[in-house]
Formats: structure tokens, C-alpha cells, sequence
């Protein structure tokens, strides 16, 4: 079988490049993305984005998803160096492989459960089913960070995204972990728990909201609580803060079992940072987590998933032989 190389040209300083289309479906948005590559930069030329309701039916969440792909792909009609491959990045649980969504118990998507994602896509952008590629959006995300975010590529690097739900990724010098008993199982943190409850019943926007109503009877979004936990707020400040202290306890002893160098927090929550960052860091201390760890906010926001899978789609066309479509995956486990 003839093998496929990345589409790609050169820049005017010699620099070899690839193009990529990205899609990246998270709960609330799908964002439709062409992206830029070389070896040691990344950059989004161009972007759309389509709100989701994830309790649509199959067919009209499959409607926009592609919607915005379908805008991007008309606005550069006519552009000769356009790519023809897609890689989407999809929150879990999702058979990546053969891109049919498995979402159970996870409050968004129900209607997706068994439906070929890989199939719905492909009639709607009229590509062939073989150039579309999935992969894990927390992993798309960790990547990106991780080539893209810094001056330096940690060694160690752990990724957490915080927003409906929970992601993580767990990268040995930018190869994904998701085995053995350094990480959690899948390396999903989703399935840890604190106190005997799920982590995501403790550590979300939907968590956070509802203590926050729990405790003062108003019912505001995590957004709306970190602008008044930021003007002094003591029932503000102290939802988010348990929330945090609750996930640095319960990544502790997995970041010392990895021994992670760097953790970068991610997803929509990450905008409040600084009315964040104290609970986690307690939280990491409380469990023991060595002194010399970065912690850090996410660099690239939005744009961290779509370059991380751009990057992802690079590596694994160029590693054919590698384990799982789903990750590049690290031997040094």
C-alpha cells in the first residue's frame, strides 16, 4: 500500500512546512481551523467557530460539526495549497480508531453513542472516510502546550484541561502515556475520585456552579464566580478554592508516580487563573508533590488543541507504524 506523506511547501527562509485542517468539537463549540506547521513552530491562518448544544439529535450535531469546516473549506476556494486531510480532535469516551463516539454517563453527546462520526463527516465535507483522523482533544491540547506553549519541551510534561469536564494527558518528551501504573487508567483523570466522589462531581464548571448555589443561593457561572472572587468575595473565593485544593490532592500522587516535570492547566476555566492557581498549589503541596514543579496556565488557550492535533496528524503520518491512531505513544513506561 502506497503510504500518504503530509502536503506541505517551503517558507521563503528555506523552512519546510505542512499544512493541516483541523476540526476541534469540545461541549460547548466546534471550531473548524488550517494550521501552519514546521518542525519547531505552528501557527492557525485561518478559523471558524459554531456554537453546539450537545443534546441536539445524531444528525444535527453532525450538521455542526461540519458547518464551520464548510465555511472555512468556502472562504479558501480557489487557494491551490489548501490540504485535503482532516484530524479531529474529540473529548472521550470515543473509539478513535474507528471514530464512533462512545459517550456514556458523561452529560453531553448521548445522542452520538455507536454513530460513525468518521462516516457522518466524510458525506458531509464529500472527502473520502480514509482522510479523516481522530484523536483525543486533552491529548491535542497537552501537545500543543507541549510543542508550541514554551521556550523549552518538558521532559515530563502533564496537561490538564478544565471545563465541562476534565482532561488529561500524560506526555514522556511529547510521546503520550496512557498504560501503566504511573498514570491513572487511560491516563484519564475524569476517573479519579476525591473524598469517595468523582473528581468531575468536584472539579467542573457544573460542579463549581452547583456549590456555589448550594452555598449562597445564587446561581452564577464559573466566570461570574471568579470576577467576584476577584473583587474580594469570601464564598466565591472559597468555592474555587476547595475545588482546586480537591484536584492538586487528587493529581499529587500521580504527578509524583510520573515524575512530572511540568503541568500546565488548560481549557475554558483557565481564563481565571489567577483566582485558581492558590487552591492548586495548596492542594499539590498538601499531597507531597516536589517543590521544583512548573505549574503553569495554559500559553495558547483555544489555539493549544487545533496545533496539538496539526502536530499529532504530522508525527503520526510520519510514524506509521505506531502503536495507536489515537497517540503516539512512549515506550519508556
Amino acid at each position: 500500500m502506497n503510504e500518504e506523506k503530509p502536503e506541505g511547501s517551503i517558507r521563503a527562509d528555506g523552512t519546510p512546512t505542512s499544512d493541516v485542517w483541523v476540526l476541534d468539537v469540545g461541549g460547548s463549540h466546534a471550531t473548524a481551523a488550517s494550521v501552519s506547521l514546521s518542525e519547531s513552530s505552528g501557527s492557525v491562518t485561518a478559523s471558524d467557530t459554531e456554537a453546539l448544544d450537545p443534546s441536539l439529535s445524531a444528525d444535527a450535531l453532525l450538521d455542526a460539526f461540519a458547518a464551520p469546516a464548510l465555511r472555512l473549506r468556502s472562504a479558501s476556494e480557489g487557494d491551490s495549497a489548501r490540504p485535503d486531510r482532516w484530524v479531529v480532535a474529540m473529548p472521550g469516551p470515543f473509539d478513535y480508531e474507528c471514530g464512533i463516539g462512545i459517550f456514556e454517563a458523561v452529560g453531553k453527546f448521548d445522542s452520538l453513542r455507536g454513530v460513525s462520526i468518521r462516516s457522518g463527516l466524510a458525506s458531509r465535507l464529500d472527502v473520502d472516510a480514509s482522510r479523516i483522523h481522530f484523536v483525543n482533544d486533552a491529548v491535542a491540547y497537552a501537545l500543543g502546550e507541549w510543542a508550541f506553549g514554551s521556550a523549552t519541551r518538558a521532559e515530563r510534561h502533564v496537561c490538564i484541561t478544565l471545563g465541562t469536564g476534565i482532561g488529561s494527558a500524560f506526555l514522556d518528551r511529547g510521546l503520550v502515556v496512557d498504560e501503566g501504573s504511573e498514570v491513572p487508567p487511560n491516563g484519564w483523570a475524569y476517573l479519579l475520585e476525591s473524598d469517595g466522589r468523582p473528581l468531575e462531581d468536584v472539579v467542573s464548571t457544573r460542579a463549581i456552579v452547583r456549590h456555589f448555589s448550594q452555598r449562597t443561593g445564587r446561581v452564577q457561572t464559573v466566570k461570574e464566580i471568579a470576577e467576584t472572587a476577584r473583587i474580594g468575595d469570601p464564598d466565591a473565593s472559597a468555592v474555587l478554592d476547595q475545588a482546586m485544593f480537591a484536584l492538586g490532592v487528587t493529581l499529587a500522587p500521580w504527578l509524583t508516580s510520573f515524575a512530572a516535570t511540568r503541568l500546565t492547566v488548560g481549557g475554558s476555566m483557565v481564563r481565571s487563573w489567577p483566582v485558581l492557581v492558590r487552591g492548586l498549589t495548596d492542594g499539590l503541596a498538601h499531597g507531597g508533590v516536589p517543590t521544583d514543579l512548573e505549574v503553569l496556565p495554559s500559553a495558547l488557550l483555544d489555539a493549544a488543541p487545533v496545533l496539538g492535533a496539526a502536530f499529532w496528524l504530522n508525527s503520526h503520518e510520519q510514524s506509521p507504524n505506531s502503536q495507536s491512531p489515537n497517540s503516539l505513544r512512549s515506550d519508556n513506561r
